[in-house]
């Protein structure tokens, strides 16, 4: 575990941990010491990431915007817990991000992804729908977001990382405290599953 200094430094030894980032420990370090205007740039560097996967779980921006701020307040108040030799600063706050959906809307995970993900290859979309654009989905898209709501928890927490957020299977291991190999299962059943539900759409269509 890292550790403070009186100096408001992070003291990590002899070698540089191997999940460091050296923009996000020069704000963590100035977040320490007590600057303000430190904690204003932190938040600024990755609330658009956590806001996009907070509203990609819920579906609602009032609940997605909530858990946004729950997310930072308590990543603030534990940043000298933050361990760089085990995760990254990312996966770090993805994580209580994840927690705090679970805590907000259990039963409101509605993911967005393109179609074309389900018919060929497992590649993160980079183009992905703004939460006003979502109001708009075509019919096939909501036959896609009805099939990942059927879908388990564990499963749906899976696809949204790895689909949404373009996560690798060890970032979701860590993400969702469970072995990389774990994480690989449960996305190979959710992907079999959307591909059934929609495949069996095209069907009856």
């Amino acid at each position: 575990m890292s550790s403070f200094s009186d100096q408001g430094t992070l003291s990590w030894g002899a070698e540089t941990p191997a999940y460091a980032d050296e923009q996000s420990q020069a704000l963590i370090r100035r977040c320490l010491a007590g600057e303000d205007t430190a904690y204003v740039a932190l938040y600024n560097l990755y609330a658009g990431m956590i806001y996009r996967l907070c509203y990609s779980l819920l579906q609602n921006r009032e609940d997605a915007e909530e858990v946004l701020q729950d997310s930072f307040e308590y990543a603030f108040r534990r940043l000298e817990q933050y361990d760089a030799t085990k995760s990254a600063l990312k996966t770090w706050l993805y994580q209580i991000a994840v927690s705090r959906c679970h805590n907000k809307r259990r039963r409101k995970w509605l993911p967005t992804f393109s179609l074309g993900q389900l018919m060929s290859q497992d590649v993160p979309d980079r183009d992905l729908p703004t939460p006003a654009e979502t109001m708009q989905l075509t019919e096939k898209q909501q036959v896609v977001w009805t099939a990942i709501q059927n879908l388990s928890g564990k499963l749906r927490e899976t696809a949204v990382l790895r689909y949404y957020e373009g996560l690798t299977y060890v970032e979701i291991g860590q993400i969702l405290g469970v072995p990389t190999k774990t994480a690989e299962s449960r996305m190979r059943l959710a992907h079999n599953a959307l591909r059934e539900a929609l495949a069996e759409q095209i069907d009856h269509d």
